[in-house]
């Protein structure tokens, strides 16, 4: 059917206005009364119906005809009017199960994810549909989402970001340059980013949800429980008729069966508070769906709204979908960094000590390498000065004045010129000594030094083998624990 206005502009700019205010009521937790009992219809256009239908169905009534002649004026728009509508009103539950996969429609990994779809997923993953309208996201998040599950590494760094600081082991905390090493460094570095992945989805799987509540605080309140009628039991009631494709019972909303993660006849969880939302949605659809002037954001594909709901700081009620999508390639990456953890430590490492590159083994420091050390540390040690001749040639002139001014008694200031020469070029050997002997201690220090390093950094590596096979069977039973985590599923914990 037409969905074009132009033919009645005073009528379509009503009922923009009627739908805006009731939509401005739902969000902020009025109820539908105060509001004419029909809005203007304009003919041929869903909206009019479809917001009747929804007054209705808010205030408990039977909604057979407005809804029958919205679905034949534009089923898909109806649906979804009726799904997010509902879902900011608190009232998901009141939905039929064809309505979902009317609204919701097919993902492919061609397209982006629309922004009615994203609204929906995001109801569906907070508890709006109870865990009926999960199992439906789920499914068809499922049915495409594998073939999103390729570059590991991509979702590991969504779900544990990488940290830039190195991680040091405590055999290893003297001697930081040992950890710097790659073949040192990588098996430490899986096994802490296998606890943080382990941590993340432990926080992730552990939420729960509340269930339960009242059909009048649900409707008094949007961010209060639904109500006590599950998806599944308002197929039907006659109150709440089959709405758009009633016919449509296959659908997997109204499904018994499920993942193991939201399996259960429990009824739907409250919908969070919407002022948490910080995408807008659903109510920022609703409002483009009912011919709001804004334009619509950019889409996302499927995976990139995957790995954007698994990183920190996301909703956990989306992470917890998302991680259930994720669940073999997070398992996968896991898996490698186990392997990562079980690798032998080296039979060599070469490490740079006081400067120097010195291979050390399992029996002690390398000789050929910590001789060459020691040689350079000695050279280095060293300098080479040359002779000292101005102190000669001081020595030598002082000596002179002196002879001359003991055969010629006359000649005191020359002695005492004589003397003064003597005494600093002695002076200037007495310093030079003294320097060769500070750069011969400086060398046995630094010997022994690096001797030392290089025995403390093998006990080191000793220690640091005990404790590779630790931190391997701590890897395999954080990947145990993974495993058995995302079997059991989000509401685990």
């Amino acid at each position: 059917m037409s969905t074009d206005l132009t033919a009645h502009p005073h009528a379509g700019t009503e009922l923009h206005r009627y739908a805006e205010a009731l939509l401005t009521n739902l969000a902020a937790g009025a109820t539908s009364s105060g509001m004419p009992t029909k809005p203007i219809d304009v003919p041929g256009y869903w909206l009019a119906p479809a917001v009747e239908a929804l007054t209705l169905l808010l205030d408990g009534e039977e909604a057979l005809e407005p809804l029958a002649r919205a679905a034949q004026r534009d089923e898909q728009r109806t649906a979804l009017f009726l799904c997010l509508a509902l879902a900011v009103a608190g009232q998901g539950d009141q939905i039929h199960a064809s309505w979902l996969g009317i609204a919701f429609g097919e993902l492919s990994l061609d397209r982006p994810v629309t922004h009615g779809q994203r609204a929906l997923w995001l109801a569906a993953a907070r508890g709006a549909y109870g865990p009926a309208g999960k199992i439906f996201v789920l499914r068809k998040l499922d049915a495409v989402a594998s073939a999103t599950a390729s570059e590991p590494d991509r979702w590991l760094r969504a779900l544990t970001p990488d940290d830039p600081s190195t991680v040091v082991p405590p055999s290893l905390s003297d001697f930081p340059g040992l950890a710097e090493l790659p073949e040192l460094a990588e098996p430490v570095q899986a096994a802490a980013q296998l606890t943080r992945l382990r941590d993340r989805c432990v926080e992730i799987t552990s939420v729960r949800e509340n269930t339960g509540g009242n059909r009048e605080g649900a409707r008094g309140n949007p961010t209060g429980p639904p109500g006590e009628r599950t998806t599944a039991q308002n197929e039907g009631n006659p109150g709440n008729p089959a709405g758009p494709a009633a016919q449509n019972e296959g659908n997997p909303t109204g499904s018994p069966d499920g993942p193991a993660a939201w399996s259960g006849g429990n009824p739907p969880g409250p919908l969070d508070d919407p002022a948490a939302w910080s995408d807008g949605e659903p109510l920022t659809v609703l409002r483009h769906l009912i011919g709001s002037n804004e334009a619509e954001g950019p889409m996302s594909s499927l995976g990139g709204h995957l790995l954007s709901d698994l990183q920190p700081g996301s909703h956990r009620y989306q992470a917890a979908i998302a991680l259930h999508v994720a669940a073999p390639i997070v398992r996968t990456a896991a898996e490698s960094l186990v392997q990562a953890t079980q690798v032998t430590p080296p039979e060599s490492v070469v490490m740079p000590i006081l400067g120097h590159r010195v291979t050390l083994r399992p029996e002690g420091p390398d000789a050929e390498s910590l001789a060459a050390a020691e040689e350079r540390i000695s050279i280095d040690g060293t300098p080479v000065r040359g002779r000292p001749w101005l102190a000669y040639a001081l020595l030598a002139l002082g000596a002179v004045a002196l002879v001359i001014a003991l055969a010629i008694p006359v000649a005191l200031p020359l002695a005492a010129l004589g003397l003064i020469l003597a005494a600093v070029g002695g002076h200037r050997l007495w310093r030079r000594r003294k320097r060769e002997q500070a750069d011969a201690e400086y060398v046995v220090a630094q010997l022994s030094e690096l001797r030392e390093m290089a025995q403390g950094a093998v006990w080191a590596l000793h220690e640091y083998a005990r404790e590779a096979e630790a931190r391997a069977q701590t890897a395999t039973s954080d990947l145990a624990e993974l495993t058995r985590l995302l079997r059991r599923g989000p509401r685990a914990g």
